[in-house]
């Protein structure tokens, strides 16, 4: 059977990472790390990678070193239940990291999130063209999605 894995380079903070990303989820935990040995490329003893899972998907850190960094072309997209979800992952997230345009952040590790309410997709679906527009519009001058803003939108077009 195929299986699929998000593979994430680090420098040296996989294990930090995964820790501090496991903490973010309920259901967040750390699966397996393994070590450099004595063949490298890194000193041995040292992490080189630390498997773990959110929302039941499954990630592997890997300290590869200082060659390969992230940027926004690619980001993890968390759909969030609730406004409250969207204020605590946010907040967390953007802690140490930078905050970015309709949902998009950075975290502390240059990792670049989405996160977003699953209302936004609801009222962007809706039939009626004019509404979803209204709710693009108002999602394009956020930062941080608001739900309530989005209703509001939604509602007045």
């Amino acid at each position: 059977m195929t299986h699929l894995s998000t593979f994430l380079w680090f420098d040296t903070q996989a294990h930090e990472a995964a820790t501090f990303y496991t903490s973010l989820f309920h259901d967040g935990r750390i699966t397996g790390v393994r070590h450099y040995g004595e063949a490298g490329p890194r000193p041995a003893g040292m992490v080189m990678t630390v498997e773990f899972e959110l929302a039941g998907r499954e990630f592997i850190a890997l300290n590869g070193g200082p060659d390969y960094t992230f940027n926004e072309s690619v980001s993890i997209m968390v759909h969030c239940d609730t406004q409250d979800e969207v204020e605590r992952l946010w907040g967390r997230l953007t802690d140490g990291g930078e905050e970015g345009p309709c949902g998009w952040l950075k975290d502390r590790y240059g990792l670049s999130w989405q996160v977003v309410p699953k209302l936004l997709f609801d009222l962007l679906d809706d039939p009626d063209p004019i509404k979803g527009q209204a709710v693009m519009a108002s999602m394009l001058a956020m930062g941080k999605i608001d739900s309530a803003a989005l209703r509001t939108a939604y509602e007045s077009a």
